[in-house]
């Protein structure tokens, strides 16, 4: 994909949100026109699943215009990248612009030697990226608890975004104590037995270390038909990321979508996060198109640069 290409796409992603005044006006017009400005733009391009990946390394071609007025920062959840190499996501974040990744164990594997997990940190950041996170990492036993600390500290993290089981938060607690490492802990949604809800984090992490917290999914929350802005500014102390998506409907098959696709507001989610002024990372997390994802990613970032550019 060429530079003008992806600079298309991060331009379509703005044009949904700078025209409109308000997210129902935006919102309205994403689902009349939905089919065929998104089929016309693929002809425009000409894009392929083949030409997607040929990328190119290179310095972030577009600065982030929300720089000066929020504190946050746009990265990714390489869940967004897992059929593609840890070399190919850094080459796709600095086409974005995005410089924070919460990497998943395909790019920074669990079962690898406290070696290898430092040479992979270290490349992820001499690419001028920060490895602030990994995850989403299950925690199912004590061993796994003592394994996932370890990972994280041999990469230098600044948390886990992570699950673990109910009966093994006290010794999650103590790891977090001893080793001051954050947990982020991510809702699941429909169907998630253990966090379904940020209500149901809550609930289990109120006594716990105040580095426990909330990796809130807003794609999740959706699905629950609960208020993804409602819910940052419920539990904003102890929000330490967030996944960043949009989705039109509950099932996970059919739910996501293009940021300002789908049904969540999202302007309204940024502007909560500048009024409770929010200092973590907003990840993309773009599940859909996971053979060719980096056209939405590119859309889904323009959109949301150009709410923050009116908000």
């Amino acid at each position: 994909m060429s530079h003008q290409q992806l600079n298309l796409y991060i331009n379509f992603g703005c044009c949904y949100s700078t025209p409109y005044a308000t997210y129902q006006q935006c919102h309205k017009h994403n689902h009349h026109h939905m089919n065929y400005t998104r089929n016309e733009f693929l002809k425009l391009t000409g894009l392929s699943a083949a030409g997607a990946i040929a990328v190119t390394s290179g310095s972030s071609f577009i600065k982030d215009p929300a720089a000066s007025d929020f504190k946050f920062t746009l990265g990714l959840a390489s869940y967004t990248t897992r059929n593609f190499s840890l070399d190919d996501t850094i080459k796709m974040m600095l086409r974005l612009g995005l410089t924070s990744v919460s990497l998943k164990d395909k790019h920074l594997p669990l079962d690898a030697s406290a070696d290898d997990i430092k040479k992979t940190a270290d490349k992820v950041r001499s690419a001028g990226l920060n490895l602030y996170g990994a995850g989403v990492i299950y925690m199912k036993t004590a061993k796994e608890v003592e394994n996932t600390f370890a990972y994280a500290t041999s990469a230098g993290l600044e948390m886990i975004i992570g699950v673990p089981n109910h009966e093994l938060l006290p010794l999650v607690n103590e790891k977090v104590i001893s080793t001051n490492m954050k947990l982020a802990i991510h809702n699941h949604g429909p169907g998630d037995k253990l966090y379904a809800s940020p209500d149901d984090v809550y609930d289990k992490i109120k006594a716990l270390d105040k580095r426990i917290g909330f990796c809130i999914d807003i794609g999740h929350v959706q699905r629950l038909h609960q208020n993804p802005a409602a819910m940052l500014e419920k539990y904003k102390d102890r929000l330490f990321d967030i996944h960043m998506k949009d989705v039109v409907g509950e099932t996970e098959e059919n739910s996501p979508v293009e940021n300002g696709r789908g049904i969540i507001d999202i302007p309204k989610v940024l502007k909560t996060l500048k009024k409770i002024k929010y200092k973590g990372n907003l990840a993309f997390e773009y599940e859909k198109d996971g053979n060719d994802p980096l056209p939405g990613l590119a859309e889904s970032v323009g959109y949301v640069r150009g709410v923050i550019k009116m908000i």
